[in-house]
């Protein structure tokens, strides 16, 4: 194992196997210097250990606040599956599919929350959620693929944003991590959840 691999948070096979790190063939300014190279199908590749090292970034910065500070969006059903339970597991407020305009903003809404800290499974999908975080200064970490708008995003984790197990393996690493981060436990062996509690449950139809 080369000094880098010893280094990462997981073993670089379950990375390559959870395919975190195949992107699509549509690159946006922003996500430019994320790209390793240019695969042969052209479909971008990002780099591993940059998404390993904006993982355990994200989950240190993530473990500042207090849980309740922490908002965690998600609208595809793969990433809904897997950005819930980490969610549920650091204890954040989970926002199902689309921001409603004014949940940050207007004190005179029902659902109105003012979390210090958001995290934006796609900022396509979610482009409202970017609205309103940074229509009030807060700071968004958002999980980014090569097509994705990096504006107003503050910590980019480069990563397959629409894959099942790519979702999943990022967001049970987050959990992971953040809890390390906040010393709820001391070490990965410590972590009572499995991969598969973070992937969405998808019915086969019957012929």
């Amino acid at each position: 194992m080369s000094e880098d691999e010893a280094q990462l948070l997981a073993n670089q096979n379950l990375y390559l196997e959870a395919g975190i790190h195949i992107a699509t063939k549509v690159k946006s300014p922003g996500m430019k210097k994320f790209i390793y190279r240019i695969r042969e199908d052209g479909l971008y590749l990002l780099d591993l250990k940059t998404i390993d090292d904006r993982i355990a970034v994200a989950a240190k910065t993530i473990a500042r606040y207090k849980p309740e500070e922490v908002v965690v969006t998600a609208s595809r059903v793969y990433a809904i599956a897997a950005a819930e339970k980490f969610a549920e597991i650091i204890g954040a407020k989970f926002i199902r599919g689309r921001v409603t305009p004014g949940i940050f903003t207007n004190p005179n809404r029902k659902d109105f929350t003012e979390p210090k800290l958001i995290v934006i499974s796609d900022t396509r999908n979610e482009r409202q959620a970017v609205k309103e975080a940074s229509s009030v200064n807060m700071p968004i970490i958002a999980l980014s693929d090569t097509d994705n708008s990096t504006k107003f995003v503050d910590l980019i984790i480069p990563a397959n944003n629409r894959g099942r197990r790519s979702l999943a393996f990022v967001y049970y690493l987050l959990a992971r991590e953040v809890l390390i981060a906040r010393n709820a436990i001391k070490a990965p062996e410590e972590f009572q959840h499995q991969l598969d509690e973070f992937e969405a449950k998808i019915e086969l139809q019957r012929a």
